[in-house]
């Protein structure tokens, strides 16, 4: 009797201690990982690498959700909700199988969940489902805001029309790093030259270690190892400075690295709603 008296006592003073202990694990920092589109090139010229250097042809649009203790955070947008409507690829190359707001559904969230999103560029690859979002912070580099939603968008690869719905939401308009909740765990590292105000994101997830989503600062795997740049980036020297600040970032803190558009690594990837933390 003594015995079980102690073991009631012992319990009911260490389970408030274990269940604290749990919700502090089930809070840690999440990656979470979403087939948002795909792409098919008929040539890859375009991106500094001749057609029989390699025979990669199709290139995954991803999206990313991230959830930390204070707050959701959506990084890019993948391919237009619209593209869905047509069954494999369409005329332009691009396929949609599920939209992202249906996706999002596994983790009973929708379009107006998310406390902050940002993203890697504004090409319409990357904002697909822009005009969805509502009621998030945006978190953009002023070089990328001024042209994206200028007066007159002279960027040949915007389309305003898909991101036209962002201007109602608060924004936060950063130049160069940003400490997304304050304790280093999600940075954006400004990489400009993709377009004037490209960004990727650090991530320091407590099991599976550093990581950074490149956005476009590669497209292939030859991009990286050859340091090829695209004839249609904004500008080919920023790209290459991006390149070099990235490329030390992830040797300085030993980061696993992700080139997002990589369809070969997006298949060995776990999908929402399973998750990296």
């Amino acid at each position: 009797m003594f015995r079980q008296a102690i073991t009631t006592l012992l319990f009911t003073l260490l389970f408030p201690l274990l269940s604290a202990t749990a919700l502090a694990e089930d809070s840690a920092l999440k990656l979470y990982v979403f087939d948002c589109g795909s792409i098919r090139l008929p040539t890859v010229v375009d991106f500094g690498i001749q057609d029989d250097e390699t025979k990669v042809r199709e290139l995954v649009v991803p999206c990313y959700i991230i959830e930390h203790e204070k707050g959701l955070l959506l990084w890019d947008g993948g391919m237009p909700s619209s593209t869905a409507k047509t069954e494999g690829y369409d005329e332009e190359g691009g396929r949609l199988d599920r939209t992202f707001a249906e996706q999002i559904k596994t983790l009973n969230l929708d379009m107006g969940s998310f406390d902050f999103v940002a993203f890697s560029h504004f090409h319409y690859d990357h904002v697909g489902i822009a005009n969805e979002i509502t009621d998030a912070e945006l978190i953009i580099q002023k070089a990328e805001y001024e042209s994206a939603f200028a007066e007159k968008v002279t960027n040949p690869y915007f389309s305003p029309e898909l991101y036209a719905g962002l201007k109602d939401l608060d924004a936060t308009i950063i130049e160069g790093d940003f400490d997304v909740f304050g304790d280093g765990s999600v940075e954006i590292i400004s990489a400009y030259g993709h377009t004037p105000g490209h960004q990727v994101l650090y991530l320091n997830l407590p099991n599976y270690g550093p990581l950074i989503l490149s956005g476009d600062l590669y497209h292939f795997r030859l991009s990286r190892t050859d340091r090829r740049v695209p004839s249609f980036n904004h500008d080919a020297r920023m790209t290459l400075k991006a390149m070099d600040k990235v490329e030390a970032l992830v040797k300085e803190r030993k980061a696993k690295f992700w080139i997002e558009h990589d369809m070969a690594l997006f298949k060995t990837l776990k999908l929402a709603p399973a998750y990296y933390d």
